[in-house]
């Protein structure tokens, strides 16, 4: 009799884990963040470290892993804004919807349905908290460039905390006419507007519903790329803790929270590798964050660590069978500040800059003939750059979705590309699989090959939200 009940129990036990009630979930975006993206991550981190493999970001070693199709209604290769809404709510939709269908009709996103059921939801990004994944969440909207208009969105979704960069228009409509400060309209729904770090600590304890920004005076378009950091700059990390805090404060029944690594997609249009990497890193920073407390929750808690689409189409590897991910270690700022430090440098000197103050600086950024030696090629190919935009004055700066460089600083890249052995197919997104990790209550849920679609619906599932 007790061997019946035995094989019983174990024969039960596998559905009741399936049917554990995902009480917490975090649902982490790595925005342009395919395979080859997270594989090269590992390949680099493992080759700082002077070996050949991978180190694992902790994100990989979760026990479920699976992929996932990316393609919107109207095209094969998404735009953020579709494929954050068939994220957020499980419908394809047309490149530019936010939380519309193809249909242009509103679609309940999963963070409204956990918000209905009581949960406390949380969206965070580390850009603008109106850009489109993170709007995808909580707005409805016909297209990503309405900022102002997803902006005021934010007040009517009623959820309990967001966090980010700031608001790309905060007094402007999509028609380029003046309209009401955003910052009045959110306060007076209730919320309460903390400025940096410091500010959200001092305010969060009395605080009903809050938004979390960077201190006064810093770009509210994004957080700095990880490979720039200061000290005091705002984390991903830090805006993490500061969620969890305030989502489990006096609350019983759950969350949902919602984190973007938003800038691993910019460093991908710009084909910027480092700075790519180092965002994919961050990234893992802060869902380890989350898995700390995954680990005091185990049985309540899912985490699932995904991506919208893939930027840049990642090759790693040209030609020869090898790469050399160590080298580019030597980069010490991401190609922005290159590029800013290049221009500073012109206007300093009034154009007439030297060849031999162009190789120190990028000896110091890139570490080029110090560290890394360069071919007759590579070093030709930016001595010709030089020529052109300083000596000739023919600066055509390089354009991506995300940034403006100068001429320089876009050979200096591709020499670095050249030198780790790596290639890019595009400045743009393509429709690459991305990946799958999850953890914790409803994770076998995330295994195997899945539409982008199916994560939110097994979310759903996991959580019980309907």
């Amino acid at each position: 009799m007790n061997r019946l009940i035995y094989i019983i129990f174990f024969a039960l036990m596998p559905g009741m884990i399936y049917a554990q009630q995902a009480k917490y979930v975090f649902y982490f975006i790595g925005d342009g963040m395919g395979i080859n993206q997270v594989n090269g991550t590992e390949m680099y981190l493992a080759e700082r470290e002077g070996n050949i493999g991978v180190k694992p970001l902790l994100f990989t070693t979760f026990p479920a892993a699976g992929f996932a199709t990316t393609f919107s209604v109207t095209n094969s290769v998404t735009d953020s804004s579709a494929a954050g809404t068939a994220l957020s709510t499980g419908e394809k939709t047309y490149n530019g919807a936010v939380g519309m269908n193809q249909d242009k009709n509103i679609v309940e996103t999963i963070a409204e349905k956990a918000k209905k059921r009581g949960r406390k939801v949380g969206i965070a990004t580390s850009v603008s908290i109106d850009h489109a994944t993170p709007a995808a969440f909580y707005a409805h909207q016909l297209d990503r460039g309405m900022y102002y208009e997803i902006a005021l969105d934010l007040p009517k979704a009623n959820f309990d905390f967001y966090a980010g960069g700031g608001f790309l228009r905060p007094t402007m409509t999509v028609d380029k006419k003046d309209a009401p400060n955003i910052f009045p309209i959110i306060e007076k729904a209730g919320y309460t507007i903390a400025k940096g770090l410091d500010e959200y600590k001092v305010k969060a304890a009395n605080a009903n519903k809050i938004v979390l920004i960077q201190q006064e005076g810093a770009n509210s378009s994004c957080l700095p790329y990880a490979i720039d950091r200061k000290e005091g700059d705002l984390t991903l990390s830090e805006i993490t803790k500061g969620a969890i805090d305030f989502l489990t404060k006096e609350n019983n029944k759950g969350f949902f929270l919602m984190v973007e690594g938003g800038k691993i997609d910019w460093a991908c249009h710009s084909n910027d590798l480092a700075t790519a990497f180092e965002e994919i890193k961050d990234l893992d920073d802060a869902v380890r964050v989350a898995y700390e407390f995954y680990k005091k929750h185990p049985k309540e808690t899912l985490i699932v660590v995904t991506a919208d689409h893939e930027t840049g189409g990642l090759g790693l590897g040209v030609a020869k069978y090898e790469l050399q991910m160590k080298l580019i270690t030597n980069q010490k700022q991401s190609q922005d500040l290159l590029s800013k430090a290049i221009t500073d440098l012109r206007k300093k000197r009034s154009n007439k800059v030297s060849w031999e103050e162009i190789k120190r600086l990028l000896a110091k950024k890139m570490g080029f003939w110090e560290k890394i030696p360069l071919s007759w090629e590579q070093e030709k190919m930016l001595h010709n750059e030089y020529e052109n935009s300083f000596v000739n004055n023919k600066i055509i700066f390089e354009e991506s979705l995300y940034a403006r460089t100068e001429p320089l600083a876009a050979v200096a890249k591709k020499v670095m590309n050249q030198i780790a052995m790596i290639g890019w197919t595009t400045a743009g997104h393509t429709a690459g699989y991305i990946p799958v990790f999850s953890i914790g209550a409803g994770s076998q849920l995330f295994m195997g090959k899945m539409d982008n679609t199916d994560i939110p619906k097994r979310i759903i599932q996991a959580a019980k939200y309907e």
